[in-house]
Formats: C-alpha cells, sequence, structure tokens
C-alpha cells in the first residue's frame, strides 16, 4: 500500500524545506540568537570586572563557587600533585582579589583565571630551579612530523567519551606538560584555540601542533593502560 503525503486543507502543500526564504529566517534567527548570546556574556564580563574594581566580596564568593572545581583540576593537571595545586588554588584567588581592577572584561573571566593560574606555576617552577612549561618541551617540536593512526577509534574520540575520562585523567599525567595543558584547556575547559593561545602566550599554530601531538600521544598510552587491565583480570 502506498501512502501519499496528506494535502493540507487550504490547499497549500509546499515543502518548506525547500523554501530559501524559510532558510534564511532560520539563518537569522541563529544570528540573533548568538548575537544575544553574545551580548549577555559582555554584559556577565563587565559586570565581574565592576565587582572585581570594587573588590566586592560577594562576586568574588560567586566566582570562587563557580570555577573552583575547574581552577583545581587545572592546577591538578599542570603540576601533578595535590598539595602544590591545593596551596596555588588559594594564592591564585589571592591574586585575583589583589589584582581584579586588571581585568577589564573584554575576554572571558576563566580565560584570565587560567592565565594568574599559570603564571603562578611557571613562578614556583623558577624557584624551585625548574624550566618553565614553555621549556619541558623540545623546542623544535613544529619542525617534526607527526601522523595519527587512522585505524580504530582516533584519540579525540578516546577522549571524548565519558566512560573513559578516568583513564585520560591518569594517562594526561603521563604526557608532557604543553600537551597536557592544551589538552586540558580545550577538552576539559572547552576553550577555544585562540584562547588557549592567549593563555598559554604561545602562538595559534604551536597550540594547534601541541594539541594534535598531545592527540597522537595519548592513544597508545590509554591502550597501553587497558592492555594492562585486561592482563590483570585474565591473569
Amino acid at each position: 500500500m502506498t501512502f501519499l503525503p496528506r494535502r493540507r486543507k487550504n490547499g497549500d502543500d509546499r515543502d518548506f524545506s525547500r523554501n530559501p526564504g524559510v532558510s534564511t529566517n532560520m539563518r537569522a534567527a541563529v544570528v540573533a540568537i548568538s548575537a544575544e548570546q553574545a551580548e549577555a556574556s559582555q554584559r556577565e564580563n563587565a559586570a565581574i570586572a565592576r565587582g572585581l574594581r570594587n573588590q566586592d566580596p560577594e562576586v568574588l564568593d560567586r566566582l570562587i563557587e563557580l570555577y573552583q572545581h575547574r581552577l583545581m583540576r587545572y592546577l591538578l593537571f599542570l603540576t601533578g600533585r595535590r598539595e602544590v595545586a591545593e596551596d596555588l588554588f588559594q594564592e591564585t584567588w589571592m591574586r585575583v582579589l589583589l589584582r581584579g581592577a586588571q581585568y577589564n572584561g573584554k575576554a572571558r573571566f576563566d580565560t584570565w583565571l587560567f592565565t594568574i593560574a599559570r603564571n603562578l606555576v611557571i613562578d614556583l617552577s623558577r624557584k624551585r630551579t625548574m624550566t618553565s612549561l614553555d621549556e619541558m618541551c623540545d623546542t623544535t617540536e613544529e619542525g617534526r612530523s607527526f601522523e595519527i593512526a587512522t585505524d580504530g577509534p582516533s584519540p579525540l574520540e578516546l577522549f571524548q567519551v565519558r566512560e573513559d575520562q578516568a583513564e585520560v585523567a591518569q594517562v594526561l599525567l603521563k604526557l608532557e606538560p604543553n600537551y597536557r595543558e592544551v589538552l586540558v584547556l580545550r577538552f576539559h575547559e572547552e576553550l577555544s584555540l585562540e584562547e588557549i593561545a592567549g593563555v598559554t602566550r604561545a602562538p595559534l599554530s604551536t597550540v594547534k601542533s601541541r594539541l594534535y601531538r598531545g592527540l597522537a600521544a595519548l592513544k597508545p598510552e590509554i591502550e597501553r593502560l587497558r592492555g594492562l587491565r585486561v592482563a590483570e583480570a585474565t591473569g
């Protein structure tokens, strides 16, 4: 039996999906929504800037409540040590309080917050006669060729699967600091590549290179970890 499409009562059986006017209206609506969201974000950033400039304790309390878990996670991945991360966590919020007037609201607050935290990590590393984050990785990384295996799930797919997050967190700490930082900022904190470049003060091309190399290094480490677990379970 063949079913014919039901005609409208007024006889109008036009396919609106093929109507260019409808598509134009949809695109205009999406643009309008995006503009409203951007405007709301700008208003929020401006309100944060005013609160920090006035050292409003309620604004600081709200920011700590909103960003404390993300900041601690970032510091943990950056340092690899909870006690160090906790000290830097407190120091970061002290800097936010004391230097709040430096935030002008033109950028997202979280990018400014992560920049402060990163600078504190670098300062601590220098005090301990360690190299900075930028020097922990081979400076010729952009000049080396690299390949990502195409068979099986990509490292990005492995990274994004929620049930793999515990494994990824364990493996991330084994990667070079520069790769680890970019992966955390991109996939955990959902910063754009341009925003990551701002936080790390690295060229956009360098950020892209570190991202791809980090993803390439992630997959074999996860597979190795899973192989060990399977061996333990069957042994």
